[in-house]
């Protein structure tokens, strides 16, 4: 699948999503080429991204679109000992939720296990709190360019990719996807274009009848082990409510599995014991979990902290994976974690700033 080939112009490309025919890999990679751009108008944009959600999004569209996002974007360059173990944690969002902020801590966590954890985030949309804000309340330098990044997850064990950093070409998509408000395939893509070579993926997403797409998509750019994620109760997480669907890609093969909480010993918990608020509550939440304060809170980010080890081969099963988790916890190591980006990331920044200067 290539990324450059000659677009077919709007008309024909509108025609065929509206008779109820799917595209080429090709096809959707030139159109959203178009987009990335800047070559579209709002009007174009919005057309295709309705039309496409409409009749429905294919595998092969989908990773003809991300093909074309990823080589829109910059990329991060990663050692291949770093690349090959490395994992990302992140959802769709979507889900409704509010929740805190479990990815991100369960990155901490992760990293604190020794698995190198290269998250890519943004700022809240459809939430109160996103990942790059909760960072950023914590003391994390969240706008580092792709060497930085690099350094950070090299000297801390996690680095952090700001999407509007690497991927600054979304933004000609904006406004459409703002006005219309609804999910669409860019909500889909951003969480699969980590700009970084990592091997590991951990995703959530809030609808289930994209995630065996989306587990084949991600075989599409090299990942090797993931786990596709739909919650109980509808999270794009791993939920502890009840039994949660799971879409398990392996070297290339993609099955079905469902995973409850409750097999590898955890308490029930509702969505309500683990809403969160803007970035300066979801930050206390994440030091409250990282100090090793039990609860709620404390177990979904375990749990998934957990599902992430046994993906990168830490542990082979996630009581395993559980254990580990608890241990980075209450060692201090995810803490230290925290500490270490906050202070290397500030460095960074401060030199980037002083070379700008």
């Amino acid at each position: 699948m290539t990324t450059n080939s000659e677009f077919l112009g709007w008309p024909t490309v509108l025609s065929l999503l509206l008779g109820g025919q799917d595209l080429s890999a090709d096809v959707a990679a030139s159109a959203v080429s178009e987009i990335l751009r800047g070559d579209a108008t709002s009007a174009q944009i919005t057309a295709f991204i309705i039309a496409l959600r409409a009749k429905g999004e294919t595998e092969a569209e989908l990773t003809g679109m991300l093909g074309a996002v990823r080589v829109a974007g910059v990329a991060v360059t990663l050692p291949e000992n770093i690349a090959s173990r490395a994992i990302d944690i992140v959802g769709t969002g979507g889900d409704k939720s509010n929740s805190v902020n479990v990815s991100t801590m369960a990155a901490f966590v992760v990293a604190g296990a020794g698995v190198p954890v290269c998250k890519h985030g943004n700022r809240a949309s459809s939430s109160k709190c996103g990942s790059a804000d909760v960072l950023e309340a914590l003391g994390v330098a969240i706008d580092l360019d792709a060497a930085d990044v690099a350094s950070c997850l090299a000297t801390t064990g996690m680095g952090f990719c700001l999407a509007t950093r690497f991927h600054p070409s979304f933004r000609h998509a904006g406004p459409s996807r703002r006005e219309i408000g609804v999910p669409t395939a860019f909500n889909l893509l951003g969480p699969m274009a980590n700009p970084a070579p990592i091997a590991n993926m951990l995703v959530g997403v809030a609808q289930p009848s994209m995630m065996h797409k989306m587990a084949h998509v991600l075989a599409s750019r090299g990942v090797t082990s993931a786990w596709v994620v739909h919650g109980h109760g509808g999270l794009d997480e791993l939920a502890l409510s009840g039994a949660n669907t799971v879409v398990q890609l392996r070297n290339g093969e993609v099955s079905e599995v469902i995973v409850d909480a409750a097999d590898v010993g955890f308490g029930r918990a509702n969505q309500a014991d683990i809403e969160g608020g803007d970035a300066k509550v979801n930050a206390l939440a994440v030091t409250a979990v990282l100090s090793s304060q039990a609860g709620p809170v404390r177990d979904i980010v375990v749990l998934n902290a957990a599902a992430a080890l046994v993906i990168a081969g830490a542990c082979a099963d996630l009581a395993t994976g559980k254990s580990l988790a608890q241990q980075s916890i209450d060692s201090g190591a995810a803490a230290g974690v925290l500490e270490s980006l906050v202070r290397h990331s500030q460095e960074l920044a401060a030199n980037a700033t002083a070379k700008g200067a």
